[in-house]
């Protein structure tokens, strides 16, 4: 039985209301997507021979999150009754009305061509942080469709930096491309909703025991829906990071390694060691598998390490050994004296070491195969300039996708 909340039943009226492009933005599981499906259902159901289309990044994002989980929820909560037909070879479903509801991603190539050479009522730019400003406004020429219907665009997201192009529209009012005040700015609404207005419709303690569990920047974002600030002179963005995260890894990995950048020292107050576990895929990207940095004495992190080596059948541990020399192989030899260990030394500056991964990341070829909070954290917050703390997570990371991206090229770049 769906419990409509009263944050639902506000959103609800914002969406019936006259204004034509909404973001409905707030922390996780606060029923945003439930409520955004929930009025595109109305609308087709409303106005028969209407045509929709639900848009995330990427297609097969959209299909599994929205089509097969939240669309399949809303239709047996609150629709009973209605009978819809499937299109799985065209990505859309069809109810008895002749109305239609399509399912896409702006990542598909001939794909996305075929559904965008489309006309639609209703647009609906699912999770819309991981989306490019001008791939969505391509997207908007196809809201064209003439039916008795208002032609809509729906946009929802946890919100990110406030640089983002949902942040510079909605809540400031201003062009992302020319940052010139919007000339009718009485055309976007935005509405926060959180998980704290959802729980009759959540599991029991999932806030109390997952969502006050994430690091302060996180909690901000994921259970407040703050708009976060970002760091001058990092080299990521959450909104970078959001764009080609996956829930998992989809393809063949080639190999996987495990990122060390060990701690200076071991008591309770040390720099934690990074130990980030990466794979090259058959794709040729690089995918973020599992972040289990720690703080504690070399034995302990060299018996963890060893653990998550066998763990993801990995083929190498890349450590710098800058702080420890040949300490790191000899005591992980004494857990597993066959663990292949590479070593490599920094001689420049972390954020000189950096700036190649970043690059890859900003080529979409790097994804984090769920969400590492602590980790993100670092990157997006890591400025050399004013920044006491190590970021001993993204070196980790830096070090495990640098050594990759050799494996992968057959180039050598200096472990600097």
């Amino acid at each position: 039985m769906w419990k409509k909340t009263d944050d639902q039943a506000k959103a609800l009226r914002l969406l019936g209301s006259g204004v034509p492009n909404i973001l409905l933005y707030g922390g996780s599981r606060s029923g945003k997507t439930f409520i955004l499906v929930y009025a595109l259902i109305v609308r087709a159901l409303k106005e028969a021979g209407s045509r929709h289309i639900i848009l995330r990044y990427r297609g097969n994002s959209v299909i599994r999150s929205v089509r097969m989980d939240t669309f399949d929820k809303v239709m047996k909560l609150a629709f009973p009754k209605i009978v819809f037909r499937e299109d799985t070879t065209e990505g859309f479903v069809r109810f008895m009305n002749g109305s239609e509801i399509w399912f896409g991603g702006l990542d598909n190539g001939d794909r996305s061509d075929r559904i965008l050479g489309r006309e639609f009522a209703t647009i609906y730019f699912n999770e819309c942080s991981e989306l490019q400003y001008e791939a969505v406004n391509t997207a908007l020429t196809r809201l064209a469709q003439k039916t008795n219907l208002q032609n809509k665009a729906y946009f929802d997201c946890n919100p990110c930096g406030r640089s983002h192009w949902t942040y510079q529209l909605f809540i400031n009012h201003c062009d992302p491309l020319t940052h010139e005040a919007v000339c009718f700015p009485e055309l976007y609404e935005a509405m926060l909703m959180n998980p704290d207005g959802n729980r009759v419709n959540l599991p029991a303690n999932y806030i109390e025991q997952t969502l006050m569990n994430l690091s302060e920047r996180q909690r901000k974002r994921f259970m407040f829906g703050e708009w976060v600030e970002e760091v001058e002179g990092a080299l990521w963005k959450s909104s970078l990071i959001d764009r080609t995260r996956l829930l998992r890894m989809s393809v063949k990995s080639v190999c996987t390694v495990i990122g060390v950048d060990p701690a200076v020292s071991s008591n309770n107050s040390s720099d934690y060691t990074g130990i980030v576990v990466c794979s090259l895929g058959d794709d040729g990207h690089f995918y973020v598998t599992g972040d289990f940095s720690m703080q504690g004495k070399p034995v302990e992190w060299c018996r963890k390490i060893v653990e998550i080596f066998h763990k993801f059948q990995a083929s190498a541990v890349i450590a710098e050994v800058n702080n420890g020399g040949e300490l790191i192989e000899n005591l992980l030899h004494t857990f597993d004296p066959y663990i292949p260990v590479k070593s490599v030394r920094a001689f420049d500056s972390k954020i000189r070491r950096a700036e190649l991964v970043a690059a890859l990341y900003e080529q979409l070829k790097v994804h984090h195969t769920g969400r590492f909070a602590e980790l993100e954290d670092e990157m997006c917050s890591y400025n050399p300039a004013t920044s006491n703390k190590s970021p001993d997570r993204m070196d980790a990371l830096v070090w495990a996708i640098r050594f990759l991206l050799e494996k992968n090229t057959g180039r050598r770049f200096v472990m600097a």
